[in-house]
């Protein structure tokens, strides 16, 4: 039986191949990620294995299987922020918060992603909470940005 807000948009896409990343993405907006039972039921609908539609999904950055925090951190590791320690930053985001990238945290307040460019390479590294961009970031700067937010 499909997920009660899937049954409102499941008709209106053709039952093939062709709506399968426009279903993912629907189902993305309604739940904020891709739970099991809308892999479910839009396998069903298009007639694609679910095994394929994770294939599929787990190839574009945009798609999601567990439930978004809170708040959204995303650190990036592009080549200028690589270079200038945007791994330290992923590693002490990751042990301050105990998450991994496409995870989030066990209390649900923050969701972690690893992204290629943020597109302001001058200014790295960067990461960004929320809407909010941090630039020329060090661990030291980091974990006082995360100490104040927790506390806030």
């Amino acid at each position: 039986m499909p997920c009660k807000s899937l049954t409102s948009f499941l008709p209106n896409y053709p039952g093939d191949r062709s709506s399968l990343i426009p279903l993912l993405q629907k189902a993305q907006e309604i739940y904020g990620f891709l739970p099991q039972e809308a892999v479910h039921d839009i396998s069903l609908h298009v007639k694609v294995s679910e095994n394929e539609i994770f294939g599929v999904a787990t190839f574009y950055s945009q798609f999601r299987f567990c439930p978004p925090g809170k708040h959204h951190l995303r650190v990036c590791l592009g080549t200028a922020c690589h270079v200038k320690g945007g791994e330290q930053i992923l590693e002490t985001v990751k042990r301050k918060l105990e998450v991994e990238p496409g995870q989030t945290t066990a209390d649900g307040e923050y969701d972690l992603e690893r992204v290629a460019c943020l597109g302001c390479c001058a200014l790295a590294p960067v990461f960004t909470l929320d809407a909010k961009m941090y630039s020329q970031m060090s661990v030291l700067k980091l974990q006082r940005i995360l100490n104040e937010h927790e506390t806030a």
